[in-house]
């Protein structure tokens, strides 16, 4: 789940979106709740909801929120109040620190690599990437399914070049950290930044950068 709350650009209203729209969809509104879901397979998209942002404490917001527990029993009391039955979950970023555990050269590319990577789940997550100082054994940060970046763009799964990808290995330009050159490359984080699976932590990163820890020249 992705939660986006920005008074000034949209008004009062907090939108949660659960995955992509891949077809024609149905939208349903019961008051302050609209309800977006496929059309065919029944898979929620989204809800958008009225009037929640003062009261969840939102309104100085201006971009990606992580509810606490408390906001999400709220949000889930609003929800059941407009007559639907879904809840959401308290929900941690989906950036987190992953260290590349295997490598090998895409199939059909001669500058993408298929790497996996080890978020700190059971499954590792299989990521096609263009990195130029792609290699096993470094930590990076993966933007996991269902992320939202910096710039406000979403990363679903997809492919590239017709193999799988679940995520993004992303550089420092992408998470807009200042220090980051200008150019495509995996941020590269010490061995000893985080705990894998952890939510990144982009204070941190930020001081590697300006105290030069993080090798720019690849």
């Amino acid at each position: 789940m992705i939660a986006v709350y920005n008074q000034a650009a949209v008004g009062d209203i907090l939108m949660l979106t659960f995955a992509p729209a891949a077809g024609k969809v149905t939208i349903t509104t019961n008051g302050p709740v609209t309800k977006v879901a496929d059309t065919e397979t029944k898979q929620l998209i989204a809800f958008n909801i009225q009037g929640l942002g003062q009261s969840l404490g939102l309104s100085a917001e201006a971009g990606q929120v992580f509810l606490d527990a408390d906001q999400v029993a709220q949000v889930n009391q609003a929800l059941q109040t407009a007559g639907f039955e879904e809840k959401i979950q308290v929900e941690a970023s989906n950036l987190v620190v992953g260290e590349v555990v295997e490598m090998t050269t895409h199939p059909d590319s001669d500058h993408l690599h298929v790497t996996q990577a080890n978020v700190g789940e059971a499954a590792q997550l299989q990521i096609v990437s263009g990195s130029p100082n792609m290699k096993e054994g470094i930590r990076v940060v993966v933007a996991k399914p269902g992320s939202m970046m910096p710039s406000g763009e979403i990363i679903w799964d997809g492919a590239l070049r017709g193999v799988p990808s679940a995520g993004m290995i992303v550089s420092g330009r992408e998470l807009q950290l200042p220090g980051a050159p200008d150019k495509p490359g995996a941020l590269v984080l010490p061995a000893d930044f985080g705990q894998i699976g952890q939510a990144f932590d982009f204070a941190a990163a930020q001081s590697l950068y300006a105290d030069g820890l993080i090798d720019t020249n690849y």
